[in-house]
């Protein structure tokens, strides 16, 4: 999850979201109002619309009806339908959440509160951590209760060796990045 979010209003011109999005490197933010509550969500694709106009010397002839003007704010290009999760809700159903509905960012929200946006890119950073750094915050996490456990980390995938057990498993994968869990007994 990436917080503070990059937000914008209504009201606010096309070309000052495109400006903002582009300086921020991401691919959408949520519209709010002006108590901070997610109305709609706006993406790069939604503020493209309009904005160019065919390139005249690649046609014969001049192209009809681009007389009217780009939308001028963010209210007339942004979706008002908008999915959201909240901080608990499961990274597999965010994933099912995007592979669905074919969307890239998810708003965050505690309540009606926006507290952050999870986007593909966030999901794909935790897998690109290195084992090393993965291992590490496993450790972290296990050493209060499993001080003894020994641990490996492959490709994302933890290997516990010793007393392990259901809750040290659990545990274990809450470490983002850790993609799955396998105990090794020792004698």
């Amino acid at each position: 999850m990436t917080s503070p979010v990059v937000t914008v209003r209504r009201t606010d011109p096309v070309r000052q979201a495109v400006r903002l999005l582009h300086h921020h490197d991401v691919t959408a933010a949520p519209v709010v109002d002006d108590t901070g509550r997610v109305i709609g969500i706006v993406s790069e694709l939604d503020l493209l619309r309009g904005e160019f106009e065919p390139d005249p010397r690649a046609r014969l002839r001049p192209v009809n009806g681009l007389d009217e003007p780009p939308p001028p704010t963010v209210g007339e290009v942004m979706s008002g339908k908008v999915i959201t999760v909240t901080e608990t809700t499961d990274v597999t159903t965010a994933i099912e959440l995007m592979v669905g509905l074919r969307v890239k960012s998810l708003p965050v929200i505690r309540g009606d509160a926006l507290v952050g946006i999870v986007s593909r890119r966030d999901l794909t950073a935790m897998l690109a951590r290195p084992d090393s750094s993965l291992r590490d915050d496993v450790l972290a996490a296990l050493r209060e209760q499993y001080p003894g456990l020994e641990v490996t980390v492959h490709d994302g995938i933890a290997e516990l060796t010793g007393p392990a057990d259901d809750v040290a498993d659990v545990i274990t994968r809450t470490v983002p990045g850790i993609v799955r869990v396998t105990h090794r007994s020792t004698p």
